[in-house]
């Protein structure tokens, strides 16, 4: 209700002072820990217990700002980041648009974030709260070795973090996606794998997932299965915003970046039935792009899913849209005849 008050006044302002309206609105919330919810939205993921399938995106909070407080409004996790590991400004502004007419978001930020530094310093004062928390890690636009930087979050990154996600799909960072040509992903996994592996302690490090574009090619997505494949990655994340531009009516349209929200949302969902295909459901998958309802998210799970993510949707819904699709879920699984969110996994 507060948000559909408020939506107006943020509307009212460019998109990138919304949404820092928007965080620290969140920071003035009064913290408290995960909401409770029915155990049959429970699922296992790479070794995690997450108490529904419902999560913040990556790009929400980029600098970890505000995971418990998007966690106590009722998500089952959230992702934060991108972090690099210096501080960049990321591309000049403008760079984030609303597409009303088209319930979208085209953003070109380019990593903008405040560096591992000072996520690790918020993270780090987290330490030992409830709650899944994945950490989002990218490399820094005019890094010489941008490989060496992925690896340099990952050890800094790994004592904190639920799971890390390696993002190689963003594409405003220029040069970024090539990173998910086979050789090249590769070699990138393997760094952060014994990244991880030099910093973690006791028999269980936070699990790597790899985050994908939505703009590949049949190859592509079978040479991505088979390194997620060979490496055990703890999921794929299908998918990263879209260079492509369906039919949009906004005057926004035509501006440069990653576009989100509804128009992304049937490419995403047949990239996650084709990475579903591709590894043969044994890995398991999140479902990004384009969910908005309940029904959406069920969608997704019925198409390969174990989890689901949300960003764009929030832009327009406000950030109780997480808990109304937590509650949407739980009526759709005992509809169709579930006892579980597990059970419907892939069941399309």
């Amino acid at each position: 209700m507060l948000f559909r008050l408020l939506k107006p006044a943020l509307f009212a302002l460019d998109s990138e002072t919304g949404h820092r309206l928007a965080i620290k609105g969140l920071k003035a919330l009064p913290l408290r820990g995960p909401m409770p919810v029915p155990g049959a939205l429970g699922v296992e993921v790479a070794g995690l217990s997450f108490p529904n399938p419902v999560g913040v995106a990556a790009g929400f909070d980029k600098d970890a700002e505000v995971p418990d407080a998007l966690l106590g409004l009722g998500f089952g996790f959230t992702e934060v980041g991108s972090i690099t590991p210096l501080p960049q400004a990321g591309n000049p502004q403008p760079r984030l648009f609303r597409l009303v007419e088209d319930g979208a978001v085209i953003n070109r930020m380019g990593f903008n974030n405040s560096g591992a530094e000072a996520a690790l310093n918020r993270l780090r004062a987290r330490a030992g709260r409830p709650g899944i928390v994945g950490v989002n890690i990218g490399a820094n636009k005019d890094s010489d070795d941008r490989i060496a930087d992925y690896a340099v979050m990952a050890r800094l990154m790994a004592p904190f973090s639920s799971y890390l996600c390696v993002n190689v799909s963003s594409p405003n960072t220029p040069g970024l996606r090539a990173l998910q040509d086979e050789g090249a992903l590769a070699g990138l996994i393997d760094a952060v794998i014994a990244a991880r592996d030099e910093v973690s302690e006791g028999d269980s490090p936070p699990p790597i997932f790899l985050k994908v574009a939505p703009d590949l090619e049949p190859a592509d997505i079978d040479a991505i299965a088979r390194i997620a494949l060979d490496r055990r990655l703890g999921a794929l994340v299908v998918s990263n915003t879209t260079i492509s531009r369906p039919a949009l009516r906004s005057h926004h349209a035509g501006e440069t970046g990653g576009l989100s929200g509804a128009p992304l949302r049937d490419l995403a969902q047949q990239r996650l039935r084709d990475f579903r295909k591709a590894t043969g459901g044994a890995i398991p998958l999140v479902g990004v792009g384009g969910i908005a309802t309940a029904e959406h998210a069920w969608e997704r799970v019925r198409a390969g899913a174990s989890l689901v993510q949300l960003y764009s949707a929030m832009v327009y819904e406000g950030p109780g849209l997480g808990a109304r699709i937590v509650k949407g879920l739980e009526r759709l699984m005992r509809r169709d005849g579930f006892a579980s969110i597990a059970e419907a996994v892939g069941t399309e």
